[in-house]
């Protein structure tokens, strides 16, 4: 089977290989990892990363002819897997099915309808064959009943837990993994290290980021113990200091404490608090909200992210009602995703 992915997210793709490992001779065609060894892509994801508005306008015209290619290459393609990413993928699904009307759709990782732009859910809809939901509360936003939850990705990639009890002193600095959101984390993220002389220091690094990209974005880099597994930095730590993504949501199933930090560019926090609408940042907050509107953890955006109210988190957090609802949220989410996934792009158009 030859299968159209857009995965644009570096968390996407994690979930990607994750799929694949339910599926038999399935060849990759468009926009994935190179590192995924199961077709050579159009095009890497490095490629196509951005951040916030201003940065994806930028890129526009660009993006639309990138799209274009995606809509040629289809014809190839047995079926299409559009991940996440729906400022592109939305756009390309409506592209898709005007080309190929009867060629299935498959949308995996839902955009937040239940946040902002609650319109998205008639396109998707209406473009899409399947659309597969990892958290529980958002199928029930789509009247058609097109809507199906699957189960949560990561909890089919997550097997390391923390004992907080077990690693005192320790703790994890997770500044983001885009180049404009550890510029921003990483000066308040050094002086809070100063300000906690006694402690060991992890420095959550991408992957593929070298020397000199180290060098450059984390000039104090040298304060710290670097490691490039998020998951392995979480379950060595009894704290963690969190730039918003998917690591926060990987910190409460692990069982990390932790507390959210986020510097966003003043236009893009504007448009998502004053336009969107969006009160909540953090995944896991957000989950428990639309379960029994409670949260697990405290959000510190903007200006204040600063080093007295990250210390008076460390200090303060009470870590057995964060164990208590790490509990309620894991047994919402239930269970993993990608073997559904899996069954749905391996079957035939139901």
């Amino acid at each position: 089977m030859k299968l159209l992915v857009s995965a644009l997210e570096p968390s996407s793709n994690l979930h990607l290989k994750e799929v694949l490992k339910h599926t038999q001779n399935v060849e990759l065609m468009g926009i994935f990892d190179a590192r995924i060894d199961a077709g050579i892509p159009l095009y890497d994801i490095t490629q196509m990363a951005i951040m916030g508005v201003v940065d994806a306008i930028k890129k526009l015209r660009w993006f639309f002819k990138v799209a274009d290619e995606m809509v040629a290459l289809a014809k190839e393609a047995d079926k299409v897997l559009l991940m996440d990413s729906s400022g592109f993928n939305l756009p390309l699904a409506k592209k898709l099915k005007a080309a190929y009307p009867d060629k299935e759709i498959i949308y995996y990782i839902l955009p937040q309808v239940w946040a902002s732009r609650p319109k998205r859910v008639e396109k998707l809809e209406k473009y899409c064959d399947h659309l597969l939901g990892i958290l529980p509360f958002e199928v029930d936003y789509y009247p058609q009943k097109k809507a199906r939850y699957v189960g949560h990705p990561l909890l089919d990639e997550i097997d390391a837990v923390c004992h907080p009890e077990r690693n005192k002193d320790c703790i994890a600095f997770l500044p983001g993994s885009r180049k404009s959101e550890i510029s921003r984390l990483m000066p308040v993220f050094a002086k809070l290290r100063k300000a906690l002389p006694n402690t060991r220091a992890l420095l959550v690094v991408p992957p593929h980021f070298d020397r000199d990209t180290i060098a450059a974005l984390y000039p104090q880099h040298r304060e710290f113990e670097i490691i490039r597994n998020t998951q392995e930095a979480l379950a060595q730590s009894e704290f963690a200091f969190i730039c918003s993504g998917t690591a926060t949501l990987e910190a409460a199933l692990i069982g990390t404490p932790f507390t959210l930090a986020y510097i966003a560019k003043k236009i893009d926090f504007f448009i998502g608090t004053k336009i969107l609408g969006i009160t909540q940042v953090g995944l896991a907050n957000i989950i428990l909200t639309h379960y029994n509107n409670t949260t697990l953890h405290n959000e510190l955006l903007q200006e204040d992210v600063t080093v007295d109210n990250l210390l008076a988190e460390y200090y303060n957090t009470d870590r057995k009602k964060f164990t208590d609802k790490t509990n309620e949220l894991k047994a919402y989410l239930g269970h993993g995703s990608s073997e559904n996934v899996a069954k749905v792009i391996m079957s035939n158009k139901e």
